[in-house]
């Protein structure tokens, strides 16, 4: 799977770049966006829209949603490369939602850097989110593959349908680590994952399903593979940030304890509470909770959640959903390679080191 990445990545940046460039004129302006009604800055629109963006791009991020799209509409016995700007869409609105999602959870620290909202402003990183949610919708309206109206519509609606689903998550989400004994259950919080992480991956599959006019059962079938991996995805990133923490895996790009400080109920969180003592179940609640934390709190929790298993146990729940997620693919008459990419991809979402 680390081949194929590689081998789109280059593609994908290039089609969004003619979506953003990374030098913003006139001239774009008035293409994209339309004549301007008295005159538009480039420059302030370069510094508060372009430049952000690219930062975070350029920082890595492996592409993933825009490279399973593409190996979907492969496997639909379409060429993806006349696909590559529909690509962009998922890549696009994902970055969105974390350039938010970090000023919402107050983060440091994004793929190894100051986070957005730390280096240009919470004002500007919100705005630059907030616009990577609609910049995309463009491809559809520009129609680069000349997709009949019906389809055109079907995924339209579909994107509206699956990021309000998406603001669900994040609602739950926001909600459990700003307040104390929420008492989230392991059904809710793969809920929230679903939701929050799953949507984006459905967007992926069910655009390709639509754009490529598969039968209903056949889209209905991709996108709970993609929800499936996609949650295995998240607790794999759970899994990651506490063995990052423990000193078990390399540059993670995100600060030591990341979602202790954060408060975050993981389902690691949710096991050690369940599986811990009393006493112990309530001192890492209570670490939790804390408006800041030192490190040698942080040092305590992790105990907590290694002790009670919890990193075994979450390691598990996530290998399960990846062995559900094939049994969708094993249902559908892709070809053979097809198929091994997709499998392969449910074991690189789990076992990637960073």
């Amino acid at each position: 799977m680390r081949e194929t990445l590689a081998e789109w990545r280059p593609a994908i940046d290039e089609a969004i770049a003619d979506l953003v460039p990374r030098e913003i004129d006139a001239d774009y302006l008035a293409s994209f966006f339309g004549d301007p009604t008295y005159e538009y800055d480039p420059d302030a629109i370069q510094r508060a829209l372009s430049t952000p963006l690219w930062d975070l791009l350029d920082r890595g991020g492996k592409r993933w949603r825009a490279v399973l799209f593409l190996v979907f509409v492969e496997g639909f016995g379409e060429d993806p490369a006349a696909y590559v700007d529909y690509a962009c869409i998922p890549e696009i609105l994902h970055n969105g939602t974390i350039i938010v999602d970090d000023v919402e959870d107050e983060a440091t620290i994004r793929r190894g850097e100051r986070a957005l909202h730390r280096v240009y402003g919470r004002d500007i990183a919100l705005n630059v989110g907030n616009a990577m949610y609609f910049l995309p919708l463009k491809i559809l309206a520009e129609n680069p593959a000349d997709l009949p109206a019906e389809r055109r519509l079907a995924a339209y609606e579909m994107l509206v349908a699956e990021l309000n689903r998406t603001h669900l998550g994040q609602g739950m989400d926001i909600r459990w680590h700003n307040e104390d004994d929420v008492g989230v259950t392991t059904d809710e919080y793969l809920e929230m994952c679903a939701c929050k992480t799953g949507c984006l991956a459905r967007i992926v599959a069910r655009l390709a399903a639509i754009i490529t006019d598969r039968p209903d059962d056949v889209e209905a079938a991709v996108a709970r593979y993609a929800e499936l991996t996609a949650v295995a995805f998240q607790i794999g990133d759970d899994i990651l940030d506490i063995e990052h923490s423990l000193g078990r895996a390399g540059d993670f790009g995100k600060e030591f304890g990341n979602d202790i400080r954060e408060g975050k109920q993981t389902l690691l969180v949710i096991h050690a509470i369940q599986e811990s003592d009393p006493e112990r179940a309530r001192r890492l609640q209570d670490i939790l909770a804390a408006a800041s934390n030192t490190d040698a709190e942080i040092a305590e929790a992790l105990a907590i959640i290694e002790d009670a298993g919890s990193l075994e146990y979450a390691r598990e729940r996530a290998l399960e959903l990846a062995a559900r997620a094939r049994e969708e693919v094993d249902r559908l008459e892709f070809d053979a390679e097809t198929t091994r990419k997709l499998h392969e991809f449910t074991e690189f979402v789990i076992e990637r080191e960073e």
